[in-house]
């Protein structure tokens, strides 16, 4: 298949989906990528706002809905995303606009109350807000990310929540933290910046302005993402490392780099935790935008050995994220886009 068949994407990515997936998946893909995508709402259950409430809501707003599959908070549109703007929804913290993808994901972490959170780099805190949301009231989400501003943002946000007594926001690079802090943690997500290639169908400039390039920049970058996380585990805590991204190099490739360096960890399969369709072979949870009809996603679970020692070297976990720009209705106003934009986090789409 020649590249220019699909010159919505750079030749690159076309050859190497069609070296990894073959001919009829790689188009299948790419098919995908290009058509309209849809949204998911999560209703915020730390205002003991249920999905049935959400429900009730769109439906008097007369928006479109179907329930989601997978997750009890979450419900699907594919119209309609202004007119929740507009209504005040999601200013109000009445719900967020969190890919299902997303929310599996913290199905993965299974945040419980009375544990204490490492969301490494969790800016603009989709997944932050949902794991404050399932302690209950007890524990902590320890947010962390470089960018001072979005944290500000996160914790704007995490009040009209009614979750901000459950997070505490950390300005660092997961990278220095680790170096200079000896606290550990029951939990570490690790949600790694990433290409971003499971989410092509909102990231529109990713189509263009993604380089074969970035991958060994980022690949080098998620290990040593990962090194540091891995210090700030438990020894008998968890390591949840996850992409929004459906590249083996940056998945599974890097989950192995990792435990080749540390063997003092191991894989812990989601079973357990996410429906059996998103569980590969290996025990890793994958979302595939054409199996699925949600955005591409990864996660994997690593935990320490029992019985083995894990030293400043080879130790815990963490979160970190990618951020995705969406194109706005066009007949919101400017202080409409400006809410829209300020409670998905910036300028992300719910990660």
């Amino acid at each position: 298949m020649r590249p220019h068949f699909f010159p919505f994407l750079t030749q690159w990515m076309v050859r190497r989906w069609v070296k990894y997936l073959g001919l009829d998946e790689a188009t299948k893909l790419m098919t995908w990528n290009n058509g309209d995508p849809g949204f998911s709402l999560r209703a915020n259950t730390g205002r003991n706002i249920t999905r049935a409430d959400l429900v009730e809501r769109l439906e008097s707003l007369k928006v479109p809905h179907e329930l989601s599959l997978h997750l009890e908070e979450f419900v699907r549109i594919k119209t309609g995303l202004q007119t929740v703007v507009q209504a005040g929804l999601l200013k109000e913290g009445f719900c967020s606009v969190q890919d299902e993808s997303a929310g599996l994901i913290v199905s993965v972490v299974k945040p419980q109350p009375g544990e204490r959170i490492m969301d490494a780099c969790a800016a603009p805190g989709g997944k932050t807000l949902f794991m404050a949301s399932c302690l209950k009231g007890q524990g902590m989400i320890y947010a962390m990310d470089v960018n001072e501003g979005r944290l500000r943002i996160l914790g704007e946000t995490a009040k009209s929540h009614q979750v901000d007594g459950l997070i505490s926001t950390i300005h660092s690079d997961l990278r220095v933290f680790a170096e200079t802090n000896e606290v550990q943690y029951d939990k570490v997500l690790l949600d790694a910046p990433c290409s971003g290639l499971g989410v092509l169908s909102k990231r529109a400039d990713l189509r263009w302005n993604r380089k074969l390039e970035d991958m060994v920049e980022l690949t080098k970058l998620q290990d040593e993402l990962l090194d540091s996380a891995s210090k700030l585990v438990k020894h008998d805590g968890v390591l949840v490392y996850s992409t929004c991204s459906i590249d083996t190099e940056e998945n599974e490739g890097r989950v192995e780099a990792f435990l080749q360096r540390h063997p003092e960890f191991s894989i812990d399969p989601v079973t357990s935790f996410v429906p059996s369709s998103f569980v590969t072979s290996q025990g890793f949870f994958l979302s595939n935008p054409v199996k699925h009809s949600l955005d591409g996603a990864f996660a994997e679970i690593v935990i320490p050995n029992e019985g083995m020692p894990i030293s400043k070297e080879h130790s815990k976990r963490g979160d970190l994220r990618i951020n995705f720009e969406i194109g706005f209705p066009s007949r919101l106003t400017l202080e409409q886009k400006t809410d829209l934009k300020r409670v998905l986090g910036g300028s992300g789409i719910g990660n």
